[in-house]
């Protein structure tokens, strides 16, 4: 608390008689007690502190009037949730001994501003942490393996708290010392995939020889293919369609199967037939042959083989970026 500052003292001395000399040779002498008091200093009527009336209280009172005020809690809302939050704990610095010496020097009715510190560090960090609380992350919506079936995760919308104008809001409110109910705003962040953006899947059983169409999560078309021999299996995992090619040229690639082999322009005798659907995993993709005895059997250097004509057809109908699983099955 403030200590009286600036208060007039009147030291009081009761008046000290001069010795007397006896004629037995002994002094006596007769002193009185010095008493200080101080005189209490109030503010003038009518004044109002940082929207606080001290008008006509001492100053240790309208210290402990203003403190009262601004250490209020601020109020936030989001939604149907209120919290509330002690300014001291982000920070506030209160210089109310300045501001009420400062209201003993103005005339009656005077309107004098306050404004309180505020640790801004503090105030970001806290509302970091309540967006990392009350945030829903927004979810594309996605085709993902239950067991060797496509399962659709739906979108969702998401929700992020606008932290900078929430931080800025508490500190207008601890600077003034007003304390009107915060209400915390969140910004909509939409899924990039939506449900209607997930079309064609592939699901690939790799011992079976299998590979299946699907339209999000229904059957369309079901094909035999060739994979990988043992010695080049055709890998596992979810991958998808990255690169397509009508009439590919072959390149042969650098490995010792390949050695020798030229590239191959499009036509009859092109090991990819007609079409070329690579996937992100390299050197592997979906595409023709003119091989059509390989078809259902574990025959190819890694990729998946199809009948010419069927895999004209699966071309026409996937697109880039078509979600494609390969499995043990």
């Amino acid at each position: 608390m403030l200590a009286l500052a600036g208060v007039g003292a009147a030291a009081v001395l009761a008046d000290t008689p001069p010795p007397t000399t006896g004629t037995t040779g002994t002094d006596t002498t007769s002193t009185a007690t010095a008493t200080t008091t101080v005189a209490a200093q109030t503010i003038p009527d009518g004044i109002v502190l940082g929207g606080v009336a001290v008008g006509g209280m001492t100053t240790d009172a309208a210290v402990a009037a203003l403190q009262a005020a601004y250490g209020r809690p601020l109020v936030l809302r989001l939604g149907h949730t209120t919290i509330r939050v002690a300014p001291a704990t982000l920070g506030m610095r209160l210089p109310v001994e300045s501001a009420t010496q400062r209201a003993l020097t103005v005339s009656e009715n005077t309107i004098l501003r306050l404004r309180a510190g505020v640790d801004r560090d503090l105030v970001r960090a806290y509302v970091a942490r309540l967006a990392k609380r009350y945030d829903r992350p927004v979810r594309d919506a996605r085709v993902v393996l239950h067991g060797v079936t496509p399962f659709m995760l739906t979108a969702k919308v998401g929700h992020a708290l606008h932290q900078r104008w929430t931080a800025s809001a508490i500190e207008i409110e601890i600077a003034e010392g007003t304390r009107e109910p915060i209400v915390m705003q969140q910004k909509v962040v939409k899924p990039t995939a939506t449900n209607a953006s997930i079309g064609p899947v592939i699901v690939i059983k790799r011992g079976s020889n299998v590979l299946t169409l699907y339209h999000r999560t229904k059957v369309v078309r079901v094909f035999r293919v060739a994979t990988g021999q043992a010695i080049y299996p055709t890998p596992l995992g979810a991958f998808h369609i990255v690169v397509m090619w009508k009439n590919p040229w072959w390149y042969p690639p650098n490995d010792p199967w390949a050695a020798g082999e030229k590239p191959t322009p499009p036509g009859p005798d092109n090991p990819l037939g007609t079409r070329w659907m690579g996937l992100d995993s390299p050197g592997v993709g979906i595409h023709g042959t003119p091989e059509s005895g390989s078809i259902g059997y574990s025959e190819s250097h890694g990729c998946i083989r199809m009948l010419i004509p069927q895999a004209e057809w699966l071309f026409d109908h996937v697109k880039i970026g078509t979600p494609v699983f390969i499995v043990a099955a």
